[in-house]
């Protein structure tokens, strides 16, 4: 089944290890925003603290579960640049390939939002002509990104010159 999703000829390059803290960091933050409004809302309006200890420890199992599939889900997104198509792969219980066709990028989009800079991380984006492709780089130390970007940009355009 690996081979599936394996590039022709060449390795998987790999988001960054700074990724799986980014994530961890980012769910616990969710995790304690979404949990406390409501537990302590219940608990307060209504007497039901045994119901707040529900909500906190519904949440902590996700993050907990966050926790333990961080590492794989890190490992499964990887991206290969071929003479002529990117392949991004990602998931951990349903994987997904996308292959991008240099000749139909019509643009690379980079961002790196303040979360993201806090960790030193930044997301490549791609546009595709039909618009529908969902393909993304996350977890990008900015100089591997900004390579990236221009490496993508000049091999759309060289494909894009002779249509």
């Amino acid at each position: 089944m690996d081979e599936l999703f394996a590039p022709p000829g060449t390795a998987w390059q790999q988001i960054s290890p700074r990724w799986r803290s980014y994530e961890l960091v980012g769910t616990a933050v969710a995790c304690l925003l979404l949990s406390t409004v409501p537990a302590v809302l219940v608990g307060v309006l209504a007497d039901l603290w045994w119901l707040s200890a529900a909500i906190w420890g519904f949440f902590a199992l996700l993050l907990l579960a966050d926790v333990l599939l961080v590492r794989r889900r890190w490992r499964n997104w990887g991206y290969a640049e071929l003479d002529d198509d990117l392949y991004i792969t990602r998931g951990v219980m349903f994987r997904r390939l996308t292959v991008v066709p240099y000749g139909r990028m019509q643009v690379v989009d980079v961002t790196s939002g303040p979360f993201e800079r806090a960790f030193g991380l930044a997301t490549v984006k791609l546009v595709t002509a039909s618009a529908s492709t969902d393909a993304t780089i996350p977890g990008l130390p900015p100089d591997e990104a900004a390579r990236l970007r221009d490496q993508l940009s000049q091999r759309a355009e060289a494909r894009l010159s002779g249509l």
